[in-house]
């Protein structure tokens, strides 16, 4: 790959992921600060991304992947997005913001499969040349995260706007990406648009457990996307935001361990500690506080690293050499299916429900939430689908062949 390549595709992964988590970490603190949202709202809100996984697949398989050259049709998503953007940073009533947010939503989750289509198409050996692209994914969610601590503009609209701007820009630096021209032709059948030919793979009993599990321990995870940043903020930790991205500084040091304990202990035994750790985590939110157990809240955000990289990436190894060689788009993708969407969807309305709950207001109008009994709630899930997976699935069932990542 020539070196200008290799910038072209590196800038997209950062602004590709600057956008996202410019709104996406801390939108639950906007909107119940700012807003003055529900509990149930803001679950409700975060479900948006939910229901865009969903469909994303749909339009990529459909429109993308037979039509039109993926630049240009991840350009014209992220110019409409931005616009869509502006529009929710204006909007201060519920039903309004729910409907543009998911409009927005639509548009961009399928640019999160399209920028690695693109990044794909050109590479010759996608094993070694992806990885140093895509961490600059990861740079820019930690740069704009940084950004938006240091400006304390977490309960701000400005979040939207930062967002809308960067993405006009990645709109317009998009047709100006290598030329990726659609591959595939012929009819378009349903079969082929659903990834139908996947459901085979139900048959398999060590893919059934890991999909089942996928969506059991997304519907914790929801919770720490959903209101982990509110919660920061609502205990007083300064710069929630920009401490939230040592959990993304994190996963980039477990990203690089991954292979030796993927070798050593298995991937049983890794999906296990990663659901552990997210039964730790909310443990350490419930007892934490920003006194004397600080160091709990900074323990917990930390184990992101094991909690992401442990699960969904050993997940998406094990899928990959589970699935015959010309099911393992479709696999991926019913994996992306179980977490993103279905897991998260449910997860997202929970996690709202729960806040409801336990959400009581003062004589003054305050609202007083109970993050004790919120976190507990998590922390419980997560210890039953710990159980739910140890006893069900097999390490003979994994292939010998497993492959980590180099």
């Amino acid at each position: 790959m020539q070196a200008r390549t290799y910038v072209q595709l590196a800038l997209m992964m950062f602004l590709q992921y600057f956008i996202w988590g410019s709104w996406y970490v801390t939108m639950g603190t906007y909107l119940g600060t700012t807003l003055k949202f529900s509990g149930p709202e803001i679950g409700l809100a975060y479900t948006t991304i939910s229901i865009a996984a969903i469909v994303s697949p749909f339009f990529v398989g459909l429109v993308a992947d037979r039509f039109f050259a993926t630049q240009k049709v991840l350009g014209t998503l992220h110019l409409m997005g931005a616009l869509l953007l502006y529009i929710t940073s204006q909007l201060d009533t519920f039903g309004p913001f729910y409907m543009v947010l998911l409009a927005y939503t639509i548009c961009f989750m399928p640019t999160l499969a399209l920028t690695n289509a693109i990044a794909f198409r050109q590479m010759q050996d996608p094993g070694k040349q992806f990885g140093p692209i895509r961490v600059l994914g990861t740079v820019g969610w930690i740069a704009v995260g940084l950004i938006i601590g240091t400006m304390s503009i977490e309960a701000s609209a400005l979040t939207f706007q930062i967002a809308a701007a960067c993405s006009l820009l990645l709109g317009i630096y998009s047709f100006f990406l290598p030329d990726t021209p659609p591959k595939v032709s012929g009819p378009v059948t349903v079969r082929d648009v659903l990834g139908l030919d996947a459901i085979a793979l139900f048959k398999d009993r060590a893919f059934t457990t890991v999909f089942i599990a996928s969506v059991l321990i997304c519907i914790p995870l929801a919770f720490y996307y959903s209101f982990a940043n509110p919660f920061l903020n609502d205990v007083g930790l300064e710069n929630a935001a920009g401490k939230m991205t040592l959990g993304q500084m994190s996963e980039l040091g477990f990203m690089v361990l991954l292979p030796f304990f993927l070798t050593r202990l298995g991937v049983k035994r890794i999906i296990l500690l990663a659901m552990l750790c997210w039964g730790a985590r909310y443990l350490l939110f419930a007892y934490g506080d920003n006194g004397a157990n600080v160091w709990m809240l900074y323990a917990g955000i930390l184990l992101h690293g094991i909690c992401y990289d442990f699960f969904f990436v050993t997940g998406q190894i094990f899928v990959d050499r589970k699935a015959p060689a010309h099911l393992r788009s479709s696999a991926q993708g019913m994996i992306t299916l179980a977490t993103y969407g279905v897991g998260m969807l449910i997860g997202s309305w929970l996690s709202g429900e729960i806040v409801g709950l336990y959400t009581s207001t003062g004589a003054d109008g305050v609202q007083n939430l109970n993050w004790q009994s919120i976190w507990l709630v998590p922390a419980i899930a997560s210890i039953v689908v710990f159980a739910f997976f140890a006893l069900l699935f097999k390490e003979k069932d994994v292939p010998k062949q497993v492959e980590v990542l180099s």
